[in-house]
């Protein structure tokens, strides 16, 4: 069985401290083979946002794949945004803004959307798109194959089209080629899950994660997480991005909705 908690957009400077605990408590009881924080993880970029985060990643105690989003980036300082935009995000999660996580069921790539020059807008380079299907095709058999991405790549609802990640159809293109199984993403604070070609259900899936825990929730959404579950039975494979959503009643996260994504 392999097991992946999908937070995203955890805002940290915005957080709701319940939230967080039962976040933790969740991750503790699901006991993932990785958490996957899908960017947006302060809100302002700052030194002691980063800390917050940093305390939350230490307390999880559990294998974490992380990327940057635009939040991560600072806004109001020009000079550090314009000189060395990620350097609160290295201090306190580490050098790589790319990171790779393998185990002999899990294949998870990393991938910097962000643009320091484009403020909130997504972008992924011709270099990017080739290196991750070149990782994707060297997974092992039996691998989920899964790329990491802070910015959409489908849009569910038509607003959220404006949204989506610039050079998006080339890496979707490319990835499905190589054998993508799911895309992960954030930045809209919109969960759903659906298959990257809409003709093609079995060509690769996009699952993208609401807020964790900030009170910068969409609309009726509440904070939201996934937990992907893949497990064979009787030799079949069967794969399930579940919606957990947080309730403000028992102050935990509780499944709210289930889907079979056919690899």
């Amino acid at each position: 069985m392999t097991r992946i908690l999908h937070f995203s957009d955890t805002h940290f400077g915005t957080e709701r401290k319940a939230v967080v605990e039962a976040a933790l408590d969740l991750a503790a009881a699901q006991a993932p083979d990785l958490v996957v924080l899908s960017g947006d993880i302060t809100q302002r970029a700052r030194r002691r946002q980063f800390a917050a985060a940093r305390a939350f990643i230490e307390r999880l105690s559990l294998p974490v794949l992380a990327v940057p989003g635009n939040h991560d980036i600072p806004l109001f300082n020009v000079f550090a945004r314009a000189l060395n935009p990620y350097g609160n995000y290295k201090r306190a999660l580490g050098a790589v803004l790319e990171p790779v996580f393998e185990n002999p069921g899990l294949l998870a790539i990393g991938v910097n959307t962000t643009r320091p020059r484009r403020r909130k807008d997504g972008e992924i380079s011709e270099a990017q798109i080739a290196r991750v299907a070149q990782r994707l095709r060297q997974a092992r058999p039996g691998q989920l194959r899964v790329v990491v991405a802070h910015h959409p790549v489908r849009a569910k609802v038509e607003s959220d089209v404006h949204n989506l990640l610039f050079g998006r159809e080339r890496a979707l293109a490319a990835w499905t080629q190589a054998g993508v199984d799911l895309i992960l993403g954030g930045h809209i604070h919109l969960p759903y899950v659906m298959p990257i070609l809409a003709d093609r259900p079995t060509g690769g899936w996009v699952a993208q994660a609401g807020t964790t825990c900030s009170w910068r929730v969409r609309g009726k959404v509440p904070n939201s997480v996934n937990l992907i579950v893949r497990d064979e039975v009787d030799g079949v494979s069967a794969c399930h991005v579940e919606r957990w959503d947080y309730a403000a009643g028992t102050h935990a996260f509780e499944p709210v909705d289930k889907t079979r994504v056919d690899l």
